[in-house]
């Protein structure tokens, strides 16, 4: 082998002459060289020729198949529509995916800046509110409640009619002015008097200076169960349009509260859902949208009123004795009491019941044979541990209403039949 860098131009010999060695004769015993002269593949001058072999002769590897330029050559257009209809596909899908996850998570904007969240397609989400879902019963239920303003205190009440009439506490608006004024829902305000008020239920009417009000609807305190969902709504600690959840967690739950010589009783409705100062007059509604409560108290581990706070024990005056006293506030100035004609010890007392300390000679007590000394153990069905659940159970019923009655005189246990009236007050 060579390189050439010193390769000479010299004469083609002869036809059939070996060719002149280059560089000088050839080395002896080199194996590059020794049939150099005789090899005409080495030989540039060496002439060509085709050979035909014989079809008796032995072949050897079978030459490759030369194609045959004038045969028709195979279309490969099918293959490339195929190819670049498979790559739009696969890119349009890309595509659409790709736009979908970014509208679903959030994510890309159109001004080249980060965009957090995406633009609102649809109304605001409260508007889609299910009418039944909490949402939906608290976006009914707010306008028709309002903030009582009194004079160095706040407290909650509803509209209970278009032309402005509100149920409240008694608590409340002890002690307003002519300044009483209420905030609805939606910021606005109004001027607003007292109509009348019934410390011993701690329920009170206000009217409102304004007409075309949402009234709420009233449902009916007898038909609810323990465990019942229950919103709260009002202004607890001054904060407006608060709202609530929890659910009924007892029934006839006796109460007996009241400060400066004013004793209040009622069978409350008793609700885990959270109720604070300043949620007093506001109501307890139900599944439905309806006010089956007032709510009034509420128990606490505070040593003091100001201290007090929810520990999920709040208690609410139900609507069914509510309704009774507000329509008998609105209609006559001041509301009846419902009575069994009988005085009750309260308080102190070993004996498991209510003891009747004197009954009334021309009562609904003496009208069924009951008499002084005798003890009270169940009054429809409801077991009394004294006095205080007594009046307070009598007083959830309505004048006139016929209850069954179970009382113990000395040994023996009797049942009776009382028609409870209106006191005379």
């Amino acid at each position: 082998m060579t390189d050439g860098w010193n390769a000479r131009s010299l004469p083609p010999p002869a036809p059939g002459q070996p060719l002149p060695p280059v560089g000088g004769p050839p080395q002896p015993g080199s194996p590059w060289w020794s049939d150099a002269l005789a090899d005409p593949w080495r030989d540039p001058y060496a002439p060509t020729a085709v050979v035909v072999q014989n079809p008796g002769t032995p072949a050897g590897p079978a030459p490759e198949a030369v194609p045959d330029p004038d045969a028709p050559r195979r279309s490969y257009t099918p293959i490339l529509v195929i190819c670049l209809v498979t790559a739009l596909l696969a890119g349009g899908l890309g595509g659409t995916l790709g736009y979908l996850f970014a509208v679903k998570s959030g994510y890309g904007n159109s001004g080249g800046g980060t965009a957090l969240g995406s633009t609102a397609q649809d109304p605001p989400a409260a508007a889609n509110r299910a009418p039944d879902s909490l949402a939906g019963i608290a976006a009914k239920v707010l306008p028709s409640v309002v903030t009582v303003r009194v004079t160095g205190a706040i407290g909650t009440g509803f509209v209970v009619s278009a032309d402005g009439y509100v149920v409240t506490n008694d608590h409340v608006v002890e002690g307003a002015d002519d300044t009483m004024s209420v905030v609805f829902s939606d910021g606005s305000t109004a001027r607003a008097e007292l109509v009348g008020r019934d410390p011993q239920s701690d329920l009170a009417v206000i009217k409102v200076a304004k007409s075309g009000l949402t009234a709420v609807a009233l449902g009916n305190s007898d038909s609810i169960a323990v465990g019942d969902p229950v919103l709260a709504f009002g202004s607890p600690l001054a904060l407006r349009n608060t709202v609530t959840y929890g659910i009924v967690s007892a029934l006839d739950r006796t109460i007996e509260a009241g400060d400066a010589g004013t004793t209040r009783y009622y069978a409350a409705i008793q609700t885990d859902a959270a109720v604070n100062q300043g949620n007093s007059g506001g109501p307890l509604v139900n599944a439905d949208g309806q006010v089956i409560g007032v709510n009034s108290v509420i128990r606490s581990v505070g040593g003091s009123e100001t201290e007090a706070g929810n520990i999920g024990l709040a208690f609410a005056i139900p609507i069914n004795q509510a309704k009774r006293v507000s329509q008998d506030i609105i209609d006559h100035g001041k509301a009846r009491r419902t009575v069994i004609g009988a005085e009750v010890v309260t308080g102190g007392t070993s004996t498991s019941g209510a003891r009747l300390r004197s009954v009334e000679p021309s009562g609904p007590a003496a009208a069924a044979g009951m008499k002084s000394g005798d003890v009270v153990t169940k009054l429809d069905g409801h077991v009394l541990e004294d006095g205080t659940d007594l009046i307070a159970l009598v007083r959830k019923y309505d004048p006139g209403a016929t209850v069954s009655v179970e009382y113990r005189r000395g040994t023996k246990t009797e049942t009776a039949s009382v028609t409870l009236v209106a006191d005379s007050n």
